[in-house]
């Protein structure tokens, strides 16, 4: 009877093992010995002392898995990802701030010069104005 339990067990371990290296990961789990144990309805002690073996054969294969570029688990895949989508919008939003303050820049420089410029030809409309009442009178060019 003992033995029995031991194979059952260690056959939900190995279902276990492939369901976690095959990327099916329940909520709430990850792909690590605890999910593992978790999973597979075998306590981690238990795990540890009894089936060192297979606790062994998963980091393996995990590692295999991994250094190949691989991941199982496809939260942490999204989450990678998500990451770098992340660094990317933090980057487009600087340069878009560097490009807003240049513009808000060049409008104040605008506005100035263009308030300069009505003025110029204000003072100049009214120098006109006092010249004609003076009884002075500007010859157009032909």
């Amino acid at each position: 009877m003992a033995s029995e339990r031991h194979a059952q067990a260690e056959t939900r371990i190995r279902a276990a093992m492939e369901q976690l290296l095959g990327g099916d990961i329940p909520e709430g789990l990850r792909c690590d010995i605890k999910s593992l144990s978790t999973l597979s309805r075998v306590p981690r002690a238990t795990l540890y002392r009894t089936y060192p073996h297979l606790k062994q054969e998963f980091e393996q294969r995990l590692g295999r898995v991994r250094e190949t570029g691989g991941e199982p688990d496809p939260r942490i895949v999204q989450i990678d990802r998500l990451k770098e989508d992340v660094a990317q919008l933090r980057g487009r939003i600087a340069r878009m701030s560097q490009e807003l303050s240049e513009a808000e820049d060049f409008r104040t420089t605008a506005l100035s010069r263009l308030a300069a410029q009505h003025e110029e030809i204000v003072s100049l409309r009214r120098e006109l104005s006092d010249t004609t009442a003076g009884g002075l009178r500007m010859v157009p060019p032909r």
